[in-house]
């Protein structure tokens, strides 16, 4: 996947307009006087509503599972088990590829989401960088229109499917336990939403002065805490990137060569990406290990590290200072 890299915050004039945040682009000798910083940079808690919205993604389908309790009865007596201590789980149309379709599409369609944004609430909510949007909003109303697809042929094959599942599990059918095309219908469901991102002073609720400074300073504590595990849900994803590379380009050419697949420099070309769209604080540090992979990455592909030792070493050099270079964290 690709990530959108242009600027929605700048002007015309090159100049960030009134309330936007502002990307500081490091020049070649403030790229290694950033990257010596060692500790976890503190996101501002000003604004960053015109660099960033939130959006939820909600999936819902049938799983097909359900379980038989006269099946777990008849494990548990048989084995002179106590009462609750094994459960039988059947799938009630066995081994169905249209479900299975369905299935294994939404899994990757939360993955897609996971990896195109941030981290923001316990209650599912995910951050995404206007820089991000267009793309991240053209993917996912693409895989959606392909999700509804595979639902409905799915839900066509459906009658044929049950009576398939009579000669597949056998005693263990039953005919009641299988919704209508109708009901089968209402369980699959694909919801994505968009919320601005609100700012601390956006409380217009009559409390009083002393109660609403103190709910907003809650919410400018709540703001920084999230704001800040979202960055560093970003460094995290960019160390996993980087320490897989460096542990694969560990080898000289006399030595038995290490296989690496075309997706380990996919994947870092992917966090140069990220770590452009996703710095919606303007963070100093992360544009400056940006330019540095950028510039260390470029023209650099997965045949010319396997064949020249040189560059695999000088590579692996750079990948090594940035990983050095990352902030502290539990990564």
């Amino acid at each position: 996947m690709t990530y959108e890299t242009t600027n929605q915050n700048a002007s015309t004039n090159g100049s960030a307009p009134a309330g936007a945040a502002h990307t500081l682009v490091p020049s070649t000798e403030n790229v290694s006087a950033a990257l010596t910083t060692a500790t976890p940079p503190a996101p501002s808690v000003s604004s960053i509503s015109s660099s960033a919205m939130l959006c939820e993604l909600s999936i819902s389908q049938w799983t097909g599972r359900k379980k038989d309790r006269r099946a777990s009865d008849d494990v548990t007596r048989d084995n002179h088990a106590d009462v609750g201590v094994a459960s039988v789980n059947k799938k009630l149309l066995g081994d169905c590829a249209e479900l299975d379709a369905v299935q294994k599409l939404t899994g990757n369609i939360r993955n897609m989401h996971y990896s195109m944004t941030m981290p923001w609430s316990d209650t599912g909510m995910r951050l995404v960088p206007t820089a991000q949007y267009f793309k991240y909003h053209q993917q996912m109303t693409a895989l959606q229109t392909e999700w509804e697809g595979l639902v409905q042929t799915f839900l066509q094959a459906y009658d044929w499917e049950i009576s398939q599942a009579q000669v597949k599990l056998g005693d263990l059918f039953d005919r009641d336990e299988y919704p209508t095309v109708s009901a089968l219908t209402n369980k699959f469901a694909f919801r994505l939403s968009y919320i601005p991102l609100p700012d601390a002073g956006d409380f217009r609720i009559d409390i009083g002065n002393e109660a609403m400074e103190q709910v907003k300073s809650h919410y400018e504590d709540y703001y920084s805490r999230q704001l800040t595990n979202a960055m560093n849900d970003v460094w995290q994803r960019t160390h996993k990137a980087l320490s897989a590379m460096s542990e694969r380009l560990d080898y000289a050419d006399s030595e038995t060569k290490k296989v690496f697949r075309n997706s380990l420099v996919d994947n870092v070309l992917e966090m140069i990406e990220l770590l452009d769209v996703c710095n919606v604080t303007g963070d100093s540090q992360m544009s400056a290990l940006k330019t540095k992979l950028d510039n260390a990455m470029r023209g650099v592909t997965p045949e010319a590290l396997r064949e020249d030792e040189y560059l695999r070493r000088e590579t692996k050099q750079v990948v090594d200072d940035v990983i050095a270079a990352l902030p502290s964290l539990d990564v």
